[in-house]
This record gives C-alpha cells, sequence and structure tokens, in this order.
C-alpha cells in the first residue's frame, strides 16, 4: 500500500506523460491545483457535495430512524428500512445509469412534474449549467440516505431504554427526548456516518462519471473525474498525482477533527 502512495508523492513533482522520460517539475503540479480554474473548481464542487452526501443523508437519517423506532415492529418497520438501505447494494454505476434516465428530458422526474402541472419546471437536469451539480447530489442524498439511517437506527437499538423513561418522567416532550437522549446516544453512530459519507463525497467518481462525466462544461467536475481524465485522456501522470495526493490530504483534514471529536469523552 505504501510503495504506490509514495510514488505518486514522487510523481507529483514530474511533468510525465506516463510511457516516456519524466523531467522534474518542481511544484509547478501543485501551483496548478491553485491557479488552473477547473482544477479549483473541482474541489469546490466537491465540497458542494458534501452538503449532498453528509448533511442531507445524515439529517434526514436521524429523523427517519427516529420515526422508524417508534413503529411497533411489523412488516412495516421491515420494509421501511429494506426500501431505504436498497441504494446501499446497488452498484454506483447502476444508480448513476437509472438516475440518468430518470433526469432526461422525457425521464421520470419531467414526467411527474408534467403531471401536476409544472411544466415550466421540466429541464434536461444534468445538461443545465444550474441544475446539474445538485441533481447530481440528490443521487447521493438517495444512495446515502439508506446507510446512515440503518445505523443510526441500530446505535438508538442499544441506548437504555431506561434513559427514555427517565426522560419521561422529567416531563421531556417528544423533541427534548432526541435532544437528551437519542442525539448524546448516537455520537459514534454519528461519527462514523459523517467520516463515511464526507469520504465518499470528496471522493465521488462513480456516479459523477456515468451520469455527467463533469458536464456541463466543468459544472461537476469532481477530483476524481478530473484525476481520471488527467490520467488516462490527457496524460498529464504528474498533474493527476499532485491532485490524487492533494485529495488524500484535504480528506484526512477534514476527517480528523470529527474523529477527535468521536473519542471524547
Amino acid at each position: 500500500m505504501l510503495f504506490p502512495m509514495l510514488q505518486s508523492v514522487q510523481y507529483s513533482f514530474y511533468d510525465w506523460d506516463g510511457i516516456g522520460p519524466a523531467t522534474p517539475a518542481g511544484l509547478d503540479n501543485w501551483k496548478a491545483i491553485f491557479t488552473q480554474p477547473e482544477l479549483l473548481q473541482s474541489v469546490v464542487n466537491a465540497f458542494v457535495l458534501v452538503i449532498f452526501y453528509t448533511v442531507l443523508p445524515v439529517g434526514l437519517g436521524l429523523v427517519a430512524a427516529s420515526f422508524i423506532r417508534e413503529l411497533k415492529p411489523g412488516a412495516f418497520s421491515t420494509t421501511a428500512r429494506v426500501l431505504l438501505f436498497v441504494p446501499q447494494v446497488l452498484p454506483l454505476v447502476a444508480a448513476g445509469i437509472a438516475w440518468t434516465w430518470m433526469y432526461s428530458s422525457d425521464g421520470l422526474v419531467n414526467q411527474v412534474l408534467r403531471a401536476v402541472g409544472l411544466d415550466r419546471y421540466t429541464r434536461a437536469w444534468l445538461g443545465d449549467f444550474t441544475f446539474a451539480l445538485p441533481a447530481v447530489g440528490v443521487i447521493g442524498v438517495w444512495v446515502m440516505l439508506g446507510f446512515c439511517t440503518v445505523l443510526l437506527l441500530a446505535g438508538i437499538g442499544k441506548i437504555d431504554p431506561a434513559l427514555y423513561e427517565a426522560a419521561r418522567l422529567d416531563g421531556a416532550g417528544t423533541v427534548r427526548e432526541f435532544f437528551a437522549v437519542t442525539l448524546p446516544g448516537l455520537r459514534r453512530e454519528l461519527v462514523v456516518c459523517t467520516t463515511f459519507t464526507i469520504i465518499a463525497a470528496l471522493a465521488s467518481f462513480d456516479v459523477v462519471q456515468i451520469a455527467t462525466q463533469g458536464g456541463p462544461g466543468y459544472q461537476t467536475m469532481v477530483p476524481g473525474v478530473q484525476i481520471y481524465r488527467l490520467t488516462f485522456l490527457q496524460q498529464h501522470v504528474g498533474q493527476a498525482s499532485a491532485l490524487a495526493v492533494f485529495l488524500a490530504v484535504l480528506v484526512l483534514l477534514v476527517i480528523w477533527p470529527i474523529q477527535r471529536l468521536g473519542r471524547q469523552r
């Protein structure tokens, strides 16, 4: 594992097409990350996707898990868990293809809008410069919601029921009970959800490559797709390596404080 990682660091200081001789490039590949608009835009887009891959799935997952917890054990609660978790067992490539069909001009999304009289809002979602990135983000919400819900639901099951009984005896309502008992009891699960989904957002590749290939323009370009294009389409291995190492460091810098928070008492 370490040898390829160190090689990537080495390649990031060279101008190399992957085949011929490499020439030293100094810090040029690294400077390009902050000076070339398309490279910097890919990093910004990845952080926008964190809202869809992390903030929304974790928030909605908390709501869904709390709701399912209140349901009596039975067919409905089991079905809800299965339906929410189904996206997790589907390959992301298949999910990307399915959503590409649904987002097309004659796809399910536009058909529903037309059916309810909202024809003026129909569009080719993945080809729209304004809505392409949010449309890709919605796919991320759909994929990550089930994972977060099931994990948080398992965490709620481990909370001592006596804590809920004590909260009710103290006069706590549903909202107060959630913030005083459920949320503190799910800290470890929340750290896992947040860590997993942030990595998925910053290192996203499959869905974006299948759905938009970074287009239209660079509106949905993310570092994973940019690294692929630099390496295999443009033969700029040094530049791709610099961006890959930068992405790895960026992920670690974002994840480290979250992990520290999870270890605190």
